[in-house]
């Protein structure tokens, strides 16, 4: 009993080893999700400056948030990929991890001498996942790719923002977080296969492009395209045929974002507004005919929502049962009482210039049946493990640990 209890408490992932050889977001996002259920993940780093995501976005310190945030839960170690005995000790780590994560441009590892073949020679069972910007095949292959590019080159950008602007983005990497995601999806559904006994010839690879993560995002995009000659634009914060939906300004200049476009929830969102007159016209009960009379419906919505506060506002449509949410800032975030009752908000402690501070870091998703995951540290100094890992999986002793460090490979 007491076995079974310990089992059914731990991290789903314990006893699963990470290499994540990846730089900015894509791999490194996806090996933090292993690491956030209990997967021993294992960062390289260049000795000179590591991931070049530690100096993204900071005003102060060393070390940015941004990287603080996607580093959680892994140990650094610093080794230089493009000398051999770098390369050396890479391999001795792969051997004995379970997931090998990359993000370098197609051909970079096999240049290295680390390529899937060479890894799979040493350790057989190890899936590699290989986030790129256009993919391991195809005309493109050879293309640098950053998240940006991918989500221009999706379509994702074309329509996005407002019509008769420049194509606009969300403020965040969506094109790197998204292949994460495949990434690790790939994976574990490959290491269910072993599970299962069942194994395909060659090395175990999870091959990601960057573009196509966001294309899968779409919808029906050129579905569309081919069957109703429609070629989607820019809409600003509306979903063009989906009404009512949007965002909308409240009487204290705060915003709130509603989705009444279902026939149900349309009915209900009118009668909370007082509206009994659209509630009842029984030819508003169809998606198109609402997108035809768009601009009179938004036009009812703002002169309503423009009555009254943002709290106001959300607990009508609450008692409605109409979704709706306020255009939340970090402030709103990290305050609101669900997202602590949740545990989307935890604070850690970080060493920002030359003392410990308390920094508010996001939490782990998804919640499952046991455990919710766990933020065992945030992003880790650069080189912190390297004579750790050194020592425990590539077998080196002191002297040799030290001549890593003499030749300039270890930090």
């Amino acid at each position: 009993m007491t076995e079974n209890l310990r089992l059914a408490n731990s991290l789903p992932l314990e006893g699963i080893r990470v290499l994540e050889l990846g730089n900015f977001i894509a791999a490194p996002f996806a090996a933090r999700l292993f690491g956030d259920f209990g997967a021993e993940v294992i960062k390289i780093e260049r000795p000179n400056g590591g991931d070049e995501l530690r100096d993204w976005r900071k005003t102060r310190g060393q070390t940015s948030m941004l990287f603080r945030t996607l580093g959680r839960n892994k140990k650094s170690v610093t080794l230089d990929l493009r000398s051999e005995a770098g390369q050396a000790a890479v391999k001795k780590i792969a051997a004995q991890c379970d997931v090998v994560i990359e993000n370098f441009r197609p051909g970079t590892l096999e240049r290295w001498g680390l390529g899937p073949d060479v890894l799979t020679e040493l350790n057989p069972d190890v899936v590699i996942v290989r986030i790129s910007g256009y993919g391991q095949t195809g005309p493109y292959k050879d293309r640098a790719g950053f998240g940006s590019s991918a989500e221009s080159f999706a379509g994702l950008r074309y329509i996005t923002g407002e019509p008769d602007r420049p194509a606009g983005r969300a403020a965040a990497s969506m094109g790197d977080t998204v292949a994460g995601l495949y990434g690790v999806i790939g994976a574990l559904m490959l290491m269910l296969q072993k599970a299962k006994g069942i194994r395909h010839e060659g090395p175990q690879t999870v091959d990601v492009a960057l573009y196509e993560g966001v294309f899968s995002l779409l919808e029906s995009l050129v579905p569309d395209y081919d069957a109703y000659g429609m070629v989607r634009q820019r809409t600003g914060g509306q979903l063009p045929g989906v009404v009512p939906t949007g965002s909308y300004i409240c009487a204290d200049g705060l915003e709130v974002v509603i989705g009444g476009n279902s026939n149900s929830v349309f009915v209900r969102l009118m009668k909370a507004m007082g509206r009994d007159d659209l509630a009842a016209d029984e030819s508003l009960l169809t998606t198109e005919a609402r997108a035809a009379r768009e601009e009179e419906l938004n036009g009812a919505i703002s002169a309503w929502t423009g009555s009254y506060k943002l709290t106001e506002v959300l607990d009508l449509l609450d008692a409605a049962g109409v979704p709706a949410g306020p255009v939340y800032d970090a402030p709103s975030i990290a305050e609101d009482k669900h997202y602590l009752a949740r545990g989307m908000i935890q604070t850690h402690e970080v060493v920002i210039e030359d003392k410990p501070e308390k920094v508010r870091f996001p939490g782990v998703v998804p919640k499952i049946p046991g455990h919710d995951g766990e933020v065992k540290w945030v992003g880790p100094e650069l080189g912190e493990h390297t004579e750790e890992v050194l020592r425990d999986l590539a077998g080196l002793d002191a002297e040799e640990i030290a001549d890593f460090t003499a030749g300039g490979v270890r930090a």
